[in-house]
């Protein structure tokens, strides 16, 4: 489910769709724990905000090898599917750039875990691409 804030740039409904379509496909690689197939949706050096386990604000710059070996760590290696439910507020900047702020809810294991996190994506050769992700809980595997 959309919703959408009020901004400077109104997205057409193929660009909402676009977006939703984006996620549909990324989460479906995150379910099956495609790592490889995820960072292909990425562009690289990746910027990750987050905070650590003391409450300090933390940035860093990934490369692609780097979120592959954190993201194995991160997303296991069990062999049931991880589902997702969410509510995403995409914000248009441009037709070229959108935050994306994300409500979930990531079932795993037969355990809920709610999340919530923005994603930067901009649009390169007519495609999404996620190239900020920003997330609470994550400093420690920044450093």
């Amino acid at each position: 489910m959309i919703q959408l804030p009020e901004t400077g740039y109104t997205p057409t409904a193929d660009e909402l769709a676009d977006i939703e379509k984006w996620f549909a496909e990324y989460d479906g690689a995150s379910g099956r724990r495609d790592i490889e197939r995820m960072a292909d949706m990425a562009v690289f050096p990746l910027n990750l905000v987050s905070d650590d386990s003391t409450g300090q604000g933390v940035s860093a710059q990934w490369d692609r090898e780097q979120f592959v070996t954190v993201m194995t760590q991160v997303m296991g290696e069990g062999s049931q599917d991880i589902t997702f439910t969410s509510t995403r507020t995409p914000v248009f900047l441009t037709a070229a750039m959108a935050v994306v702020f994300t409500d979930s809810v990531m079932t795993m294991d037969g355990a809920e875990q709610r999340l919530r996190y923005a994603d930067i994506l901009i649009r390169r050769d007519g495609k999404w691409a996620f190239q900020t992700m920003l997330q609470g809980g994550w400093g420690d595997n920044l450093r």
